[in-house]
């Protein structure tokens, strides 16, 4: 039977190759235009250092202020122990277990019920519920969604997200510059290719192609591992609260829950337990998931405990959430 161990070592391989995947699209790419702008492979190897020290000062700058913007975006308020002590409570036997700082409490109020963490490294970490996940969750169900969050805390997922972000940002961003420059000084670009010969003229088409696929295929990569840090967090979630049933119970609930988040948006979508952006909302975009299904979380957590998956009407009626 599969453990929660072997599924945490499993997610954390998968997002790790990854990752590398990403590094690899923007390697592959950085050399590829600067060695078609160019007409030299100096000029490849000069560009993969510009897109380093881009990547660089991006990481910076949102590792320093990115969890503020996000709290901020999300409309959340820091309260003490005496406004929700069964919140904080909760937070601070999930710190315990996961044996990290109790991180910062924040409260969304929105009646619908979901929670997300923020914060660059366990010491400067926050974790934000809504008061709907407050009032429609019982105490078990609560302490499968704060363990969930806390591993995010304790496996630097934030922090993972972030690099993983900037590389595709980077990514995009020189995929665009280079296309704009081929667009309008497309006759000097074919001038120098023929000076460089006609692997010159290769390299050129190779990096329009990889310019125009590359950002997609990195977004796809990014879904990818958004969806397997989810499965470690929940998998981790286990671990911590010893318990897959609340978990299971506060999944299912707060997937099938009707309520609308109002403040979710698509550049915080992917923080939160599950897709806050419903289905039927407009501003739903259904072409990328930044969740797993929610039944084949379920099903992950009921092979944990040597249960059958959800089959039949059951998992028609949860199935295609996420």
């Amino acid at each position: 039977m599969q453990t929660f161990r072997s599924q945490i070592a499993a997610n954390r391989r998968n997002s790790v190759l990854l990752v590398l995947i990403v590094i690899g699209l923007l390697v592959l790419m950085g050399f590829s235009i600067g060695y078609a702008l160019s007409g030299e492979p100096t000029g490849g190897l000069g560009l993969m250092g510009v897109a380093g020290v881009l990547a660089i000062v991006m990481s910076l700058a949102a590792y320093f202020s990115g969890d503020r913007l996000v709290l901020a975006a999300s409309g959340a308020r820091e309260i003490t122990e005496q406004d929700a002590p069964q919140l904080y409570n909760v937070v601070r036997e999930m710190s315990i277990a996961a044996n990290v700082p109790v991180p910062r409490v924040y409260i969304i109020d929105d009646t619908a019920p979901n929670a997300f963490a923020t914060g660059r490294d366990p010491k400067h970490a926050s974790v934000a519920a809504t008061t709907g996940l407050l009032e429609k969750l019982d105490r078990e169900e609560l302490q499968g969604v704060i363990g969930h969050e806390m591993s995010h805390v304790a496996n630097l997922d934030v922090r993972f997200a972030l690099l993983v972000g900037v590389l595709v940002g980077v990514v995009a961003l020189i995929s665009d510059m280079f296309l704009r420059s081929a667009f309008w000084f497309g006759g000097g670009r074919r001038s120098s290719s023929r000076e460089g010969g006609g692997l010159a003229a290769i390299m050129f088409v190779v990096a329009i192609v990889l310019a125009i696929l590359a950002p997609i295929a990195a977004r796809l990569v990014q879904l990818a591992v958004s969806r397997q840090r989810e499965y470690l967090a929940d998998a981790t979630s286990v671990e911590l609260t010893r318990n897959p049933y609340g978990l299971q119970r506060a999944l299912a609930k707060i997937a099938t829950d009707t309520e609308v988040l109002e403040v979710a948006n698509r550049a915080t979508q992917h923080m939160y337990i599950t897709n806050p952006i419903k289905k039927f909302e407009s501003r739903r975009s259904g072409l990328f998931s930044t969740h797993p299904p929610i039944v084949d979380r379920i099903n992950r957590l009921r092979v944990l405990t040597g249960e059958t998956p959800l089959s039949g009407q059951t998992l028609g009626t949860l199935a295609g959430l996420d």
